[in-house]
């Protein structure tokens, strides 16, 4: 199968392969769609097992990207970095530095920012071969660490599911959260704050530990976390958590988490959607972070402070976008995904057409 023939491609306007021998940097870019602005979307670590994996993951994270942008109303289109290798044992100063000069090498095109196996220390690196950084601090126009803002935006959106499936609040709600890094960390933390009741995953035992500490959660292996009794399912962490296997043992009314495509296939939406489990669409619910990026880049670009207010308000219209998702997945008898992906190509659409016009 080539590069076009990917089910992944999906109309990609550019994807670039970066050799750094000396630092030993194989890192992939890929650049989905810049039809309402510069793409941009995290850096990705992780040791895939193969580039074609690499290379897959870039691709569907990218597009994801596009329709996460053009649903936070965000002059943004979408990309994604990834970069083969373990975070743990492979990060250098002088790999990130070659990283930097990957990026500037797509020209604009792309802004990075953090994401799995990447910090804003790291980035830190990136950033004196490169201006499109995003996501740092030490500056005028730095946001700083996203993950808070993912956090507080995929809570907004536990409580709208917990209200429309359950018709309730948090309180003594049972929540599943795979994955207790920065963004499920955060999360624990607000739905403990809110009365939810919490059993938590991870295979680093350490953020286990103190999430546990601070959260009076329950800790469960890493496979078991699919047969929780719980009402809400969170995956906060790698994507496809939601597949052919784990469905029948996910007993969550609401599924509704911080990963990138949650969803193994779209099949498993519709799977969802005929059992009556309310899926909130990860790239719609997620968008905190990247609203919070794209306030940096707004910053940057006009040479102004960040402006945490201008933050809020989009995080506020996202969930408005959210409850239309609800409501239209609703009335049209139709799968949440299917409604949130139609949104989405159409806000890129239209954008692409008004940028032709011009």
């Amino acid at each position: 199968m080539t590069l076009f023939d990917s089910p992944a491609f999906e109309g990609h306007e550019g994807v670039h392969s970066f050799f750094d021998e000396k630092s030993g940097l194989k890192c992939i870019i890929a650049v989905h769609s810049t039809a309402r602005g510069p793409a941009a979307g995290g850096c990705r670590m992780w040791p895939f097992p193969t580039a074609a994996a690499a290379l897959d993951d870039a691709l569907r994270l990218s597009r994801a990207m596009s329709y996460k942008n053009a649903m936070a109303d965000l002059e943004l289109g979408g990309g994604k970095a990834v970069i083969i290798g373990d975070s743990r044992t492979q990060k250098t100063p002088a790999l990130f530095e070659a990283f930097g000069r990957a990026v500037e090498d797509v020209g604009g095109k792309y802004w990075t920012a953090e994401d799995v196996g990447v910090s804003p220390a790291d980035l830190m690196h990136a950033r004196k071969s490169t201006r499109y950084v995003a996501g740092l601090t030490g500056h005028a126009a730095a946001s700083g660490d996203p993950s808070p803002v993912t956090a507080e935006g995929i809570f907004r959106g536990i409580v709208l599911g917990v209200r429309r499936a359950l018709d309730r609040d948090l309180d003594g709600v049972t929540v599943a959260i795979q994955g207790v890094g920065h963004v499920g960390a955060y999360l624990a933390e607000k739905l403990h704050a809110a009365g939810a009741k919490l059993i938590i995953t991870d295979v680093n035992d350490e953020a286990l530990r103190q999430v546990a500490e601070a959260t009076g959660a329950k800790v469960v292996a890493p496979n078991l976390i699919f047969d929780a009794q719980a009402d809400v399912f969170a995956p906060c962490a790698l994507g496809g958590a939601v597949n052919a296997d784990t469905l029948p043992r996910i007993k969550a009314k609401v599924i509704a988490g911080g990963a990138n495509n949650q969803l193994a296939d779209p099949e498993i939406g519709r799977a969802l959607y005929e059992r009556g489990t309310l899926y909130l669409p990860d790239y719609v619910l997620n968008g905190g972070g990247i609203i919070n990026v794209a306030g940096e880049i707004r910053a940057l670009d006009r040479q102004e402070a960040f402006d945490p207010a201008w933050v809020e308000m989009k995080l506020a219209r996202l969930m408005q976008t959210l409850g239309e998702v609800l409501d239209r997945s609703k009335a049209e008898r139709r799968p949440t995904h299917e409604v949130a992906n139609e949104m989405a190509k159409a806000r890129i659409s239209q954008a692409a057409e008004q940028r032709a016009a011009a």
